[in-house]
Parts: structure tokens; C-alpha cells; sequence
């Protein structure tokens, strides 16, 4: 899914020539990290699909062990970070915040939880999930970040979830995107709780 990017990566696909890889060049009207991967899972012509962040803080090597995951019978695999402070102090902590809010929210609606609901590495099952998505395509969050919280909060009560530890690594190309807009739609994924928790961010960051 190319979200029109300006750093070459889509010349670079189109010159390998690859006839397994489908380049899709997304409108540039509706640019955002959920509504590529969203859009990306629903157009997967693939049994599974898989996702991974591009700045190399997750190993490729793990989506072999993955794979294998799905192969035994799990409709989503979720990859795990061992060390999440490998995010840093305060990432780590606001990470770990909007974990306890976001199970607190999936516990409530019977649904099922994630040890890592802010992973961004994880597969699943695309005749699972794409249903799923074309049903709720005006309730999900398009603007937000955390695209798995929206699968696990739309998703089946009884889906079979796998999950493959990895080690979190520093990031090794490109920027971090996290900026209070980020952190409040993130929040406003988790219903009332999360509301009142994006409110007093907001309220803390004008202080």
C-alpha cells in the first residue's frame, strides 16, 4: 500500500517487477496509517495478510514464525515486544496506559485482549476479517493508529488468537509520527474510558 510517499519506495517496486507484488496507490485525499492498512487488508487477494511497520523496529524474521501460526488454525497472530522500553521512558509509559485502557474497554464488550494491543506486527485471516471490515467501514477509526484495537473491538467474540515474541529494535530509518493527535484519537478508540483520557491529555498538554 503506498500512501503517497515521496521516498521512492513505490519506483523501487514497480523496477523489481515482482508478479507476486500488487502496488496500490492510495487516494491522496484520504492519507492516514488505518485507512491504508485497512484498505490494504479488504483488496488481499491472499489467504492471510500481514502487517508490519516500514522503519525496521520490527524483525522481518518474525513473520516466518507467524506464518507458521496462522498455518496451525489461528485467525489473528499478534507479534509481542519483549522489551518495550526499548520505546523509551515516556513512550513506554504511555504505551503501557493505553494497554490497561484498551483491555479494560475490549473486557467490558466480551471481546477478546491482546498482550500487546499496540503492536503494530500481526496477521490474520482475511476471510475473518474482511467481513468484518466492509460491516463496520463507518464505525472504525480511520484517522487513529492503532489499527489492531479496531480489528480485536469489531472482530468476533471467539476468534483464535496466536502470538510470536519478537525483540523490539531502536528505528533504524525514518521518524517517529506521534504528536498529540495521535495520542487522542488512539484514546477515542476506547469508548467513554478513553474519552475522558484523551480529554485530560489534551487538558495536560495546554498546561
Amino acid at each position: 500500500m503506498d500512501d503517497n510517499s515521496t521516498d521512492g519506495s513505490k519506483e523501487i517496486i514497480k523496477k523489481l517487477g515482482d508478479p507476486m507484488t500488487r502496488l496500490v496507490t492510495r487516494d491522496p485525499s484520504d492519507r492516514g496509517l488505518a485507512a491504508s492498512v485497512f484498505q490494504g487488508i479488504v483488496e488481499s487477494a491472499t489467504e492471510y495478510f500481514m502487517v508490519i511497520d516500514c522503519d525496521f523496529q520490527h524483525p522481518v524474521s518474525t513473520l516466518g514464525r507467524m506464518y507458521e501460526e496462522m498455518e496451525g488454525g489461528a485467525d489473528l497472530c499478534i507479534g509481542v515486544r519483549e522489551d518495550r522500553l526499548a520505546l523509551g521512558l515516556r513512550r513506554w509509559a504511555a504505551s503501557w496506559t493505553f494497554n490497561t485502557v484498551a483491555d479494560l474497554y475490549l473486557l467490558c464488550h466480551h471481546k477478546r485482549m491482546s498482550r500487546d494491543v499496540m503492536s503494530g506486527l500481526f496477521a490474520g485471516r482475511t476471510d475473518v476479517f474482511v467481513p468484518v471490515l466492509e460491516n463496520n467501514w463507518d464505525k472504525i477509526e480511520m484517522s487513529g493508529w492503532k489499527v489492531l484495537l479496531d480489528l480485536l473491538k469489531f472482530g468476533p467474540r471467539d476468534i483464535k488468537i496466536a502470538s510470536v515474541k519478537y525483540k523490539f529494535r531502536k528505528r533504524i530509518a525514518g521518524m517517529s509520527h506521534l504528536h498529540p493527535s495521535v495520542v487522542v484519537s488512539t484514546f477515542n478508540q476506547c469508548g467513554t474510558l478513553g474519552k475522558i483520557c484523551a480529554r485530560v491529555y489534551r487538558t495536560l498538554k495546554r498546561c
